[in-house]
């Protein structure tokens, strides 16, 4: 019989957001995979090896790794770790109206490790601190931790190639910016921002993300449609020109086809309405 990679889920389905002090018990674990959430984890201190996907990686701290959603991964610590663990779920970018953090994830998921300076560590040591202070409130402050999180993945990406420079990003990274500020259910409208075929961009996402754009643009289209059910009083038609669909009819049935239900259906869930 073969061997079935385990998917783990450590967070519960009340929670958006995990933030903790890395657990010395999982020194050493099986391969395994995560569902629905990214996981982002600094080391200040530990020795082995992180083996992610098909590679595996020198622990050397400080350091930060970056576990994507459904990548399977495993731990061989040779030593007493110390660090933090991040735990972010789909639902966090979905409620979150700043659309900086979801940039900013994106970023970091092109990027596997990051090794880090010195004096950046020591400053993303103290926010992981502050971050785990709070999370542990009796009412957390969310707003508060959406900026103390934005200020540390700020910190991080410095410390990596995804803090370069604009002009050493590629279109793909810059289709994500793009789609990110400006949702909209348009290959071609990004394409001709991008200077580059629709063809040309649906090559570079599939080698960068392994989806194509009309896939990638499902997701954030989603995400934008939720939160400005939430957070507005769009009607759905208002909803649906804004991001560029021909009429509500089609605009209901794309939505439906991503998420089972029709915009009205999660308005009702998100608001409460029987």
């Amino acid at each position: 019989m073969k061997n079935v990679i385990r998917t783990n889920n450590k967070i519960s389905s009340i929670d958006d957001i995990k933030i903790a002090p890395f657990d010395v018990s999982k020194r050493y674990t099986r391969p395994h995979r995560h569902n629905k959430y990214l996981e982002i984890i600094f080391f200040s201190k530990g020795e082995g090896f992180h083996h992610l996907d098909s590679k595996s990686y020198v622990i050397k701290p400080p350091m930060i790794f970056v576990v994507k959603k459904e990548e399977v991964h495993n731990w061989e610590i040779n030593s007493v770790p110390k660090g933090y663990v991040i735990i972010i779920k789909e639902t966090f970018l979905e409620k979150t109206l700043d659309k900086y953090i979801n940039l900013q994830l994106v970023k970091l998921q092109t990027v596997p490790k990051i090794e880090l300076h010195k004096k950046d560590a020591t400053i993303i040591k103290s926010l992981f601190k502050v971050l785990c202070k709070e999370k542990q409130q009796v009412q957390p402050q969310a707003a508060f931790i959406e900026g103390v999180l934005k200020a540390l993945l700020g910190k991080i990406i410095s410390n990596s190639y995804a803090g370069r420079a604009k002009d050493n990003i590629d279109k793909a990274k810059e289709f994500m910016e793009l789609l990110i500020d400006k949702p909209r259910n348009n290959v071609a409208f990004y394409a001709d921002r991008l200077n580059v075929t629709s063809q040309n961009l649906n090559q570079l996402c599939k080698k960068q993300y392994d989806k194509t754009p009309s896939e990638i643009i499902a997701i954030e289209i989603i995400k934008e449609v939720k939160r400005l059910l939430n957070f507005t009083n769009k009607t759905i038609s208002e909803i649906a020109f804004e991001l560029d669909f021909k009429d509500v009819s089609h605009f209901v049935k794309y939505f439906k086809r991503h998420t089972g239900r029709t915009p009205l259906q999660i308005k009702k869930e998100l608001l409460n309405i029987p």
